[in-house]
């Protein structure tokens, strides 16, 4: 049987017009569907309208405060989150036994809604950032976990055979092999743990914050400040596409070695393995 393609060629990237248009046609139509239905403002008020007081909102300080307090829950609960699910991912992918010790209590966090965990780490660590913290790290740690043992297991057994005949030792197969064939995939998850502890801050400050997104929206609900409602969730998205763009960023920059010859490299274990492969070969 022949062997399958390590490689496929690279699709045309989209271009930004195409992004542009979408964002054109769908704010025509928010105001079409605003002006047209006869709806008050305070039901569906209009782009205008969420404008002129997003820049009330930025001019008096309020929406920077607010989103400065859950910028850092995000950030501070995304690295927590990272320095805790990446190392029990590899230390799992390394270890059946220790799989299945921690499988059924990882497995129940997530079964579990956050919103229903969330009170109970308000009560028990008050309303401040560091409860919104622990909320965050909750809900990224498990794809970061998940996509890290993942990206671990799919190293080829071939190459530790090859690496150990070179007398690498457990270090250099971590340097050299492990490390640069998880990351794909690691990545791959910290997109995913980028947008979700967005969702994670929020849901704590949903609760009960002192400052934050959250309670912004929450307190303009609560008065029918409707257009400073949509300004909170335009601002949760940007946050959410400024992350995502960030980890893309990121990618990209370390995962160059990826492409080659403008094809998008599907598998393999990086170039890392194969410079120690010509350094130990006499």
């Amino acid at each position: 049987m022949a062997a399958l393609p390590r490689t496929f060629p690279r699709l045309p990237a989209p271009s930004r017009r195409y992004e542009a248009l979408s964002i054109a046609v769908g704010l025509a139509l928010w105001w079409a569907v605003a002006r047209l239905s006869g709806l008050p403002p305070f039901i569906l008020p209009t782009p205008g309208q969420v404008l002129r007081r997003g820049w009330d909102a930025l001019q008096s300080g309020l929406l920077l405060r607010h989103t400065w307090v859950t910028l850092q829950e995000v950030l501070v609960g995304l690295s927590l989150g990272v320095l805790l699910g990446a190392p029990l991912g590899y230390a799992l992918a390394k270890s059946r036994r220790l799989e299945r010790i921690f499988a059924p209590y990882i497995v129940a966090s997530q079964a579990v809604p956050v919103v229903a965990i969330a009170p109970l780490l308000i009560i028990w660590f008050g309303p401040g950032m560091q409860s919104k913290v622990l909320i965050t790290v909750l809900i990224t740690f498990f794809p970061l976990l998940m996509n890290t043992l993942v990206g671990v297991r799919s190293v080829p057994e071939e190459m530790y055979h090859l690496l150990c005949s070179l007398g690498a030792r457990r270090w250099q197969v971590l340097r050299y092999l492990e490390i640069p064939a998880a990351l794909p995939m690691f990545f791959s998850g910290l997109r995913i743990a980028a947008t979700l502890s967005v969702v994670g801050a929020v849901v704590g400050e949903f609760i009960a914050a002192r400052e934050g997104l959250g309670l912004l929206i929450n307190e303009a609900r609560g008065r029918y400040d409707t257009a400073l409602v949509f300004v909170g969730v335009l601002t949760l998205m940007v946050l959410a596409l400024g992350l995502y763009a960030a980890v893309r960023y990121a990618e990209k920059r370390l995962l160059t070695w990826q492409r080659r010859n403008g094809q998008a490299v599907v598998t393999g274990p990086g170039p890392r393995a194969s410079s120690f492969v010509k350094e130990a070969t006499p």
